[in-house]
């Protein structure tokens, strides 16, 4: 045959083949096998093909030969040694012929032995097609014009970069919305640059999923294959996996509640912490950001996010914004194990970071009343889809995020934008960058993110609940009212609460009845504040190391520690479960709600029992102090009757 007929036929045959052969092929490797071997192996190879997607098995076209070898270690089950080449544990081979493998329980994530070492081929070959070379029809057309282009210009040598221009590594491990999702979102502050490591590691059906982002792809796609209930667990995770293979769906996939499971942290602890949190009635998501003040560890404010949730029965709408006792918050805050703030350890990421449910009523308490800071809700434009992704997203982080707080780089400002980021997948948001909760406002702002003209109109903002001013400004106006009627030398309220109790007792009966209802309030005020300053007391007196190391604490401090320790779970609420992964479901929702139950019932005795201890330990000056505030107020409350009672009003209870 003439070398060239020879050659036009080599390459028909060739193209035959390839047409043959353009999706996956599994090639058992039959030497040295039995007849029962075989079949057994065949099967498991059968049935792995059958539950990959078709878009899976079309692409990545090509055999991949399957071997049987004693050259692996005893607790591997296969290994994809090159993209065409799959090795299978020869140890298991036994039982998975006589049919023991899949009545034998092992101690990992799939149950038995038969079901490992088919989760085993499924994960190897998501190996080899996450790193196979695909191109998208848009992208070969690219490779095909660059080639042709060298071609003609006798660049034939160059003909092997045109490849590089074109195809990428891998097609999900690289995908920046499967690292968003997967825990490896992009750092803040430097310019698309990835976290090195995953906080997610909570509630994991695989530690190994976190190793890194290739492993992360294998191992769920095993459970994307396997599970019934992925959907339900990990629904992010779930539709990008449905996405990328063209809406193609597991046929055993489970259908999924509508509501997500959470725990609220608020510090009532007479009321059940577990609480079901349903999207449809999320209304807005508001970027909530308290106000700075004199303290170090809050200058720039604090940064959260307000769910606008809608009452029982009332439809989506403006309306909802008066439903505040429906509103919860999502607040990163550095989970403190001694109660005290360390700058040192601020910055060197020794506070864990955890995403905390909170009651809007008491966000508002702590920060208006105690640190005297005001409160600003600005809605973040967000279309339908997308705020109820990220209300989903914050559900997934509440149960798996476990991160570190460091007050410069990774603080309550960082950790909102990358659950924005992950949560809604807005574009906007992808290339925004600021660590300081202040100026993050002002950045959405100017990118048209976030609606601040609600606040244009204080009156309004504060009647709609945009706003929520601290109780400086109106303690500073009852001093004020204190000022214009008896000659106090005291210029600021903050000077006038900071005198001694006994000072300001003097005054008391030199006050009109406008004056003595003003003093009323100031005086409380000064209570809440020896109160705090009480707290901020033991917990440094008590809560120190050394007092704990040589049992100085007493039993405040133990009580102080026992609280500290059972009211870990409304931070870290995986550590109620065992087992399972991702969103808990019906089957662990009873569990779940006896253990939550529990554990509030014990933080509630504690409380009761600190209550009755700790006024024994404060120093004798500060219980002074706090009893003298009790005269005053006892004083106060007194002598304001009196003056109503003589101005002719009703006694004033």
């Amino acid at each position: 045959m003439r070398p060239l007929a020879a050659w036009l036929l080599s390459a028909a045959l060739l193209c035959g083949a390839s047409t043959a052969q353009a999706q996956l092929q599994l090639e058992l490797d039959r030497d040295g096998l039995t007849a029962s071997q075989q079949q057994a192996s065949q099967a498991l190879l059968d049935e792995a093909l059958s539950k990959l997607p078709p878009r899976f098995v079309q692409r990545l076209d090509r055999q991949v030969h399957v071997s049987w070898t004693d050259a692996l270690e005893a607790d591997t089950y296969g290994q994809a040694r090159s993209p065409t080449r799959l090795l299978l544990n020869q140890k298991l081979l036994p039982a998975l012929t006589d049919g023991t493998a899949a009545r034998t329980q092992t101690n990992r994530p799939h149950g038995t032995q038969r079901q490992e070492l088919l989760a085993t081929v499924l994960h190897e070959l998501t190996h080899i097609y996450d790193r196979a070379r695909l191109w998208s029809p848009a992208e070969r057309t690219v490779l095909q014009r660059c080639q042709r282009q060298a071609k003609s210009q006798g660049l034939i040598g160059q003909m092997d970069n045109c490849r590089g221009q074109t195809e990428r590594r891998f097609t999900l491990s690289d995908d920046p919305r499967l690292l968003d999702l997967a825990g490896w979102p992009q750092y803040v502050g430097r310019r698309g640059e990835r976290e090195a490591k995953n906080g997610q590691v909570a509630r994991s059906p695989d530690s190994y999923e976190l190793s890194n982002p290739r492993e992360f792809v294998a191992v769920n796609m095993e459970y994307f294959l396997l599970d019934p209930a992925y959907a339900c667990r990990r629904p992010a995770l779930y539709r990008y996996y449905r996405d990328h293979f063209d809406g193609w769906t597991p046929a055993n996939a489970e259908p999924c509640p509508s509501t997500y499971a959470y725990l609220n942290a608020g510090r009532d602890f007479a009321r059940q912490p577990l609480g079901k949190l349903d999207p449809e009635r999320v209304y807005e998501v508001d970027y909530l950001l308290a106000e700075a003040n004199d303290q170090w560890a809050s200058r720039w404010g604090h940064s959260m996010l307000r769910l606008v949730i809608c009452a029982p029965g009332r439809p989506r709408g403006p309306d909802c914004r008066l439903d505040m006792d429906q509103s919860l918050v999502l607040s990163y805050r550095a989970f403190v194990g001694d109660l005290q703030l360390s700058s040192w350890d601020g910055l060197t990421g020794v506070y864990p970071s955890r995403l905390f449910v909170l009651p809007l009523s008491q966000v508002i308490e702590e920060y208006t009343k105690v640190e005297l800071r005001g409160l600003v809700s600005v809605p973040i434009k967000l279309d339908r889809p997308q705020l109820e992704a990220l209300v989903e997203h914050a559900a997934e982080q509440h149960w798996s995020y476990d991160g570190n707080y460091y007050f410069l780089s990774n603080n309550c400002a960082v950790e909102t934008l990358k659950l924005l980021r992950s949560g809604s997948a807005e574009p906007q948001l992808q290339n925004l960058d600021n660590i300081m909760p202040n100026g993050l406002l002002e950045v959405l702002a100017g990118r048209g993110l976030a609606d601040v003209s609600v606040l244009d109109d204080r009156s309004e903002a504060l009647r709609r609940g945009y706003r929520f001013d601290s109780f400086r400004d109106r303690y500073q106006a009852m001093f004020d009212v204190l000022k214009e009627r008896m000659p106090i030398q005291q210029k600021a309220v903050d000077e006038w609460i900071s005198l001694p109790a006994s000072e300001r007792r003097t005054w008391v009966d030199k006050a009109d009845l406008r004056a003595s209802a003003a003093m009323l309030l100031l005086e409380q005020a000064a209570q809440r504040r020896q109160l705090l300053l009480a707290q901020d007391e033991l917990k440094r007196r008590y809560l120190s190391s050394k007092a704990l190391e040589d049992g100085s604490s007493g039993p405040a401090g133990k009580t102080l520690e026992k609280i500290l320790a059972n009211s870990g779970f409304l931070s870290r609420p995986a550590e109620l479960l065992e087992g399972g992964y991702g969103l808990p479901q019906a089957s662990e929702w009873q569990h779940l709600q006896q253990e939550s139950d529990s554990r509030q019932k014990q933080l509630r005795q504690l409380s009761d029992d600190l209550d009755g201890q700790v006024r024994a330990l404060l120093e004798p000056a500060r219980l002074a102090e706090l009893d003298a505030i009790d005269v005053n107020l006892k004083h106060v409350s007194e002598h304001l009757r009196a003056l109503h009672k003589a101005s002719g009003g009703l006694i004033l209870p």
